[in-house]
């Protein structure tokens, strides 16, 4: 995500399992002990799948656009 100060952001797709309830503060958190400061995500979004390729990679790319 576009960030003014430091120019761009984390912002974490998480894609729930049936029956599985999670919220973004329980994100962050999980992040916040496993991971440099810099890394954490800014924000969660909950989808219901991501786009992929034919080969099955995630598009990161649609995913930046589909954030601004």
């Amino acid at each position: 995500m576009p960030d003014a100060r430091l120019g761009e952001v984390g912002k974490a797709f998480v894609v729930l399992r049936s029956g599985h309830a999670l919220a973004e503060p329980d994100v962050l958190a999980w992040c916040r002990e496993r991971l440099a400061n810099y890394k954490v995500p800014r924000t969660v979004e909950f989808r219901a799948g991501l786009p992929r390729n034919p080969a099955g990679k995630p598009l990161k790319r649609v995913l930046r656009e589909e954030s601004r």
